[in-house]
C-alpha cells in the first residue's frame, strides 16, 4: 500500500470545517462583501495601544513567542485577582477547546452540548472519537437543567455551555449558572464559554472560583478586544487541570505579536469601555432596522443580534441568500427552530446603512421566491 495510512477514526470523518469563511465566499462570488456582518468580529478594531504594541513586536517576529505567555498570564491573574497557576493562554478559545478535547475525550466517551450551539466544539469532540449528546434549546436559551440531566444520564466527561450564547445572543444570570455548576455530576467537567462576557450586563458571570474542579471558564481577546486575527484566548480553572494542558499543547503556538497585543489591550480598559458603548448603540440600531421591516430582534448580550424572520428556516435561508446577493455577509443558526433567525454582527454606521438598504430587498426576494406563480 502506498500513501498515508489514516487512523480508522479519521477515515470516518468528513473533510469539512464548522464555518465557511467570508473569504471563501468572496472567492466563489468573484467580489468582496460591502459589509462584513457575519463573523461576530469587532469592526471597531483593537485598542490603539494594542496596535502600537503589535507593530513593535512585529520587528521581533524572528523570535518565537514566550511558550509560557508569562507576562500575559501575570497580567490576567492580576486583572482577575487570582493566581497565575489558574490561567492557561492558548490560540483562541477554539484552540483551547481542541486541547481540552484531546486531554479528556477518548473513543466513545460521552459529551453533552446544546443542539445548535457553537459547532467548533462538536468538531473537536468528533475529532477524538467522542459521542455527542445534544439537548434542544428552551425559548431560544440554552437549557441548563436539561443539560445537567443529560450529562448525568450519559455519564458525560464534558458538558458545554456558552453564556452569553452564540448563535442566539441570549444569556442566563449568574445565579442560574452557579446552580448549574453546583449540579455538575461527579466525573464531569463543565466548559463555560464566556467569549462574549464583556458585552453582557452585570450579574451574568458567576464569581470566579478557580479552584473549583467542576468548571473551566473560557475567555477571549477576539471579541470585545478586537483581536480575532491574533488568536489569543485563555482558560481559567483548577491548577491541576491547567497544568495538564502542558502535557499536550503546542508550546510555541502563541506568536509574539498576539501576546503583545493582548497584553496592551488588557491594560486599556478605557478603550474597552468605548467599544462596549459602540456595540450597545449598534445593537439598538440593528433592532430598529429589524422592527422597521416587520421582524423581531431577540434581546442580546453579545456583539450581534439574532433576528426572527417570522417563518421557518427555509425562509430565513432565502433572506440570508438575498443579503449575500446584496453584498452583505451575515450568518444564521443551523438548527430548527432557531434557524428561523438570521444573525447580524454589530457594525459601523456605514455597515448598518448598507444592511438597512439591503434587508427589505432580501425580504422581498424571499417572499417572491415562496409565492406560487
Amino acid at each position: 500500500m502506498t500513501g498515508p495510512r489514516y487512523t480508522p477514526l479519521v477515515q470516518t470523518l468528513p473533510s469539512s470545517v464548522p464555518f465557511v469563511g467570508p473569504e471563501t465566499q468572496e472567492r466563489a462570488r468573484g467580489r468582496p462583501f460591502a459589509a462584513r456582518l457575519g463573523a461576530n468580529e469587532s469592526v471597531y478594531g483593537p485598542s490603539p495601544r494594542a496596535i502600537s504594541a503589535m507593530q513593535t513586536a512585529a520587528s521581533e517576529a524572528w523570535m518565537y513567542g514566550d511558550p509560557e505567555s508569562h507576562d500575559l498570564r501575570m497580567a490576567l491573574a492580576a486583572h482577575h485577582g487570582i493566581a497565575p497557576e489558574h490561567i492557561m493562554v492558548g490560540e483562541g478559545i477554539d484552540g483551547l477547546l481542541g486541547y481540552l478535547a484531546r486531554m479528556m475525550v477518548g473513543q466513545g466517551d460521552a459529551v453533552v452540548t446544546s443542539d445548535g450551539a457553537y459547532p467548533t466544539f462538536n468538531f473537536h469532540v468528533a475529532g477524538f472519537g467522542g459521542v455527542l449528546h445534544k439537548v434542544p434549546y428552551a425559548g431560544d436559551h440554552e437549557d441548563p437543567q436539561a443539560l445537567i440531566a443529560r450529562a448525568a444520564a450519559t455519564g458525560a466527561k464534558l458538558l458545554y455551555l456558552a453564556n452569553p450564547d452564540n448563535p442566539m445572543g441570549t444569556w442566563h444570570s449568574a445565579d442560574v449558572i452557579q446552580r448549574m455548576i453546583d449540579a455538575v455530576p461527579d466525573g464531569c467537567l463543565l466548559i463555560l464559554d464566556e467569549a462574549y462576557i464583556e458585552f453582557a450586563p452585570e450579574g451574568t458571570a458567576p464569581a470566579l472560583s478557580p479552584q473549583d474542579e467542576r468548571v473551566i471558564r473560557m475567555r477571549t481577546f477576539s471579541k470585545a478586544h478586537g483581536l480575532a486575527g491574533a488568536r489569543v484566548g485563555y482558560a481559567i480553572g483548577a491548577a491541576p487541570l491547567i497544568m495538564a494542558f502542558n502535557k499536550i499543547r503546542n508550546h510555541f503556538g502563541m506568536g509574539r505579536t498576539g501576546q503583545a497585543g493582548a497584553l496592551a489591550a488588557l491594560q486599556d480598559q478605557q478603550y474597552l469601555a468605548h467599544v462596549r458603548a459602540q456595540v450597545a448603540a449598534a445593537r439598538d440600531r440593528i433592532a430598529m432596522i429589524a422592527r422597521a421591516n416587520g421582524l423581531s430582534p431577540l434581546p442580546s448580550a453579545t456583539n450581534f443580534v439574532a433576528i426572527d424572520c417570522g417563518q421557518d428556516g427555509a425562509f430565513a435561508r432565502l433572506v440570508l441568500s438575498g443579503l449575500i446577493a446584496e453584498d452583505i455577509f451575515v450568518r444564521m443558526p443551523f438548527v430548527a427552530p432557531q434557524d428561523r433567525c438570521i444573525r447580524v454582527s454589530c457594525g459601523t454606521d456605514a455597515d448598518l446603512d448598507l444592511f438597512a438598504a439591503a434587508l427589505p430587498k432580501a425580504l422581498d426576494a424571499a417572499r417572491r421566491a415562496l409565492t406560487p406563480t
